[in-house]
């Protein structure tokens, strides 16, 4: 697993960071979608600058709760897959990623 970004909460409830790989450096923001429709529905809708990126939802391993994040983009021969990790207290959080094992 790769740490591919570093994330603070917002005001808003929701978290505004960097996501670093080879390729991209953007920042991004995660921003409550308060026009939830359903129980399926994104708890965040990402954002670079005003565009619209991909979402997040809402996760449970066990005891620990992180968001199950969604990137998709033009340039990315697919989405890209990754799990954002607040630390204890919710002080930051992780975005990890790892590449999925196909057999």
């Amino acid at each position: 697993m790769s740490v591919i970004g570093m994330f603070t909460p917002t005001k808003e409830g929701g978290w505004s960071g960097t996501i670093r790989t080879l390729t991209i450096d953007a920042k991004l923001r995660f921003v409550p979608n308060d026009n939830r429709d359903s129980e399926r529905a994104p708890a965040f809708k990402l954002y670079v600058g005003r565009s619209e990126i991909g979402a997040a939802w809402r996760e449970r391993s066990g005891e620990k709760e992180y968001l199950s994040v969604r990137l998709d983009d033009p340039v990315l021969a697919a989405p890209l897959h990754a799990a954002l990790f607040p630390t204890e207290g919710n002080r930051e959080a992780h975005l990890v990623w790892r590449r999925w094992e196909t057999t």
